[in-house]
């Protein structure tokens, strides 16, 4: 009888261990989470992107709207993004959206796609480009942006003026739209899609 009792208390003392262990494993805390922990504003989050991000022109290609067609390639996680830094134009977006969604809310971060005037790598066609806009004051910011990292724009009035800054310095941009994700719309929500304002 007192074995049985001994077995049974044993029998589960190990249980408990194995499911704390289990919980420790599906909770454990990440570097990135423990970065996040620290930062309260979209300076902080930008001046880890200044240090941190280096742009993956082979991720790039696979990413293109020729290669996207046969190629399910995933959008980086923010905290795998966190680890390497690599990455292209919409995982440093997403990075930054989600992250800012963390540590400042009360900024509304957003994704803002540009489409820009087309061009060819190696075959490949490269058109959409990703960053992030915030606000502050009732002024919008911009940042997260591939092409000059560690760069806060603004402020703004409003989304328009930023484009025609932001063409105005590279590339022609065709369209832009603002969204909530970086994902597809359904044609049924699609969110608007704006002409670029012309260029002065």
């Amino acid at each position: 009888m007192f074995r049985s009792l001994v077995s049974s208390a044993l029998l589960v003392v190990a249980t408990a261990v194995v499911l704390a262990a289990a919980v420790g494993v599906l909770h454990a805390e990440t570097d990135y989470d423990r970065a996040v922990a620290t930062w309260t504003s979209p300076e902080e989050v930008n001046a880890w992107i200044a240090a941190n991000f280096s742009y993956d022109a082979a991720r790039a290609i696979q990413l293109s709207a020729t290669q996207r067609a046969n190629n399910l390639v995933p959008i980086s996680q923010p905290s795998a993004f966190f680890e390497t830094g690599s990455g292209v134009c919409v995982d440093l977006a997403r990075f930054g959206v989600e992250t800012l969604r963390r540590v400042a809310p009360a900024s509304h971060p957003r994704y803002l796609m540009l489409e820009l005037e087309p061009v060819q790598i190696r075959g490949n066609t490269l058109r959409l480009h990703w960053l992030v806009s915030f606000q502050r004051d009732g002024k919008l910011f911009f940042f997260a942006d591939s092409k000059r990292p560690g760069l806060i724009a603004g402020p703004y009035d409003d989304v328009q003026a930023f484009v025609a800054d932001y063409a105005a310095d590279g590339r022609r941009v065709m369209a832009f739209r603002e969204a909530e994700t970086y994902e597809k719309p359904r044609r049924a929500r699609a969110a608007t899609r704006r002409p670029a304002p012309a260029a002065p």
